[in-house]
């Protein structure tokens, strides 16, 4: 299987060879605060399967062993690295693929620091586009 994606502005591409190890939904407040977003989706592959085609990212200390990687001119989060809890591997971001419905989620993780309003996210009223205006 080979994914392709990139940055929100273009600058950055990539592209990976071969299968994910799994593909999973964070809560963890860390992604929360480094995205802005209640959950990020991570499919970890082999540090090796990954290919930058284009552009460098920028790169974040964002803990003690944890790198995020990221683009400069737009900000979108790409890839994460910690070589000590996970050698070898390397998160990214399945919503920068070109299709990111081509790997699936397959779990939920550090379900511990999920926001209490996530777990019944799913009910809300859905709309194509936005709510009707009042």
């Amino acid at each position: 299987m080979a994914i392709e994606g990139g940055c929100h502005c273009g600058a950055i591409r990539y592209r990976i060879e071969g299968d994910p190890i799994v593909h999973a939904l964070c809560h963890c407040s860390d992604c929360r605060r480094s995205s802005g977003a209640p959950m990020v989706g991570w499919t970890m592959y082999p540090a090796a399967a990954l290919k930058v085609t284009r552009g460098t990212p920028k790169i974040y200390k964002s803990s003690e062993q944890g790198r995020r990687h990221f683009c400069a001119e737009c900000s979108t989060g790409l890839f994460y690295f910690n070589d000590q809890m996970l050698p070898g591997i390397v998160d990214v971001q399945s919503a920068t693929y070109d299709d990111p419905n081509a790997v699936p989620p397959q779990a939920h993780i550090q379900v511990a620091e999920r926001l209490g309003w996530m777990e019944s996210a799913h009910k809300l009223p859905t709309f194509d586009r936005y709510p009707p205006q009042s």
